[in-house]
């Protein structure tokens, strides 16, 4: 069983049925680890992912391509260091959230929106409570190709590719 799979990259724009990736990296102020459990996040975006359906009602990420990484900034500057939250009478320990989602080429712009929306629904339920008693940023881009290199090694997918 061969398990690399190489994109081309060219001129060619793939459709997402090609198993292309949604990866979602989520980096965020290192404060929030002691008031979240950003490994819960991690499943919450992941399970959401795998909702996002196209214009024909088919599941747009592949299942076993679907991945959700979270990265705590142990160093970091936040905006003009608490001043502003200070004077509206919070602690000024700003916390920030930036989630970047990537996926491959090939899927609408309606799908994409929709992918965006969906997870970022998601990032504002999971983090309603922290926004309650801190002052937050929360930023989700989504990014599209085109790659310069593209290769995969993996014995995920089949594990969901059962015919």
């Amino acid at each position: 069983m061969d398990l690399c799979q190489t994109t081309n990259v060219g001129p060619e724009v793939p459709t997402y049925q090609d198993k292309t990736m949604p990866h979602l990296v989520i980096l965020y102020t290192g404060q929030l680890d002691a008031e979240v459990n950003m490994t819960t996040l991690c499943r919450q975006m992941a399970d959401a992912m795998l909702t996002v359906k196209d214009e024909e009602g088919k599941q747009v990420f592949p299942t076993g391509g679907t991945r959700v990484l979270a990265y705590p900034a142990p160093h970091y500057a936040v905006a003009d260091g608490g001043a502003a939250g200070k004077a509206a009478g919070g602690t000024g320990d700003y916390a920030f959230v930036y989630l970047n989602v990537r996926m491959g080429r090939g899927r609408s712009e309606a799908t994409q929106q929709r992918a965006g929306q969906t997870l970022l629904e998601e990032a504002k339920v999971f983090f309603a409570p922290v926004m309650a008693q801190r002052h937050i940023g929360i930023t989700l881009q989504i990014d599209v190709g085109p790659e310069v290199f593209d290769a995969k090694h993996s014995n995920l997918h089949p594990l969901f590719n059962k015919a």
